[in-house]
């Protein structure tokens, strides 16, 4: 499997090699006059790429954060709805050996 791995990264970084060869026109890039700048045709192409990967890295942290919370509030129900069960049943003068499953 490290083999099969080694390969893959090689033909990528071979892909990116000979990519960033092929593709060396400079780009003039320009927003107002914030950024006038000259970079080749591949430093614009992998920094977009760059910058998309940022992007949604960060969105799945935010998205992990969200679903980690959602988790901890439900994990809270359950604990307190097992509570008022556990209570109700006590209240009715029902025995927890009374509750768990028989074994045949």
């Amino acid at each position: 499997m490290r083999i099969f791995y080694t390969i893959i990264v090689v033909l990528i970084m071979l892909f990116v090699i000979t990519f960033s060869l092929a593709n060396t026109v400079p780009i003039q890039l320009k927003y107002y006059n914030f950024i006038d700048t000259t970079l080749p045709t591949y430093m614009v192409i992998f920094l977009s790429f760059l910058a998309g990967v940022i992007f949604t890295g960060f969105m799945g942290i935010v998205e992990r954060f969200r679903l980690n919370r959602t988790i901890n509030y439900l994990n809270k129900t359950v604990k307190e709805l097992k509570r008022e069960i556990r209570d109700s049943k006590k209240n009715q003068g029902v025995e927890e050996s009374d509750l768990s499953p028989v074994n045949e």
